[in-house]
């Protein structure tokens, strides 16, 4: 909505985990908490089911695979399709070379997506696999 301000995303409970800036790390990610990205990861990165989780990808950051995280701040490189099943923050000098699948994106001047845009909301997902049960108990 026109002039409605969020509130901006916050850290998690948990503890947080740095890739530092010189860092290159080369394989799957799977987490909890906090997960601030200075450096690079190539390979893919996974929020842990059913727990709190939140990526940040710093200006300089890079990461080169797939993202699947509740909430994400990207203001680095994502090289890869991006999966933000609560919230997603694109700053102002964000890089995504992929598709972004989101509930709720806000985006800065300035931020570049070469690839799709796709909402997906939860909710609405669960309504329509409800509706299906429903009609396929009917019969």
């Amino acid at each position: 909505m026109r002039g409605r301000k969020e509130k901006p995303l916050e850290s998690v409970q948990g503890s947080t985990t740095l890739i530092a800036t010189e860092a290159v790390i080369t394989g799957d990610i799977q987490f909890s908490g906090n997960l601030d990205i200075e450096g690079r990861v190539v390979g893919s990165i996974v929020a842990e089911p059913g727990k709190e989780a939140m990526l940040r990808i710093v200006q300089g950051g890079r990461v080169e695979g797939e993202i699947r995280v509740p909430a994400a701040m990207i203001n680095g490189t994502v090289q890869g399709d991006i999966h933000a099943s609560q919230r997603l923050e694109l700053a102002q000098n964000a890089e995504v070379h992929g598709d972004v699948y989101y509930n709720l994106i806000e985006m800065m001047v300035g931020c570049k997506v070469n690839g799709g845009l796709r909402h997906v909301a939860e909710t609405s997902d669960d309504l329509a696999h409800r509706r299906e049960q429903r009609l396929q108990e009917a019969e």
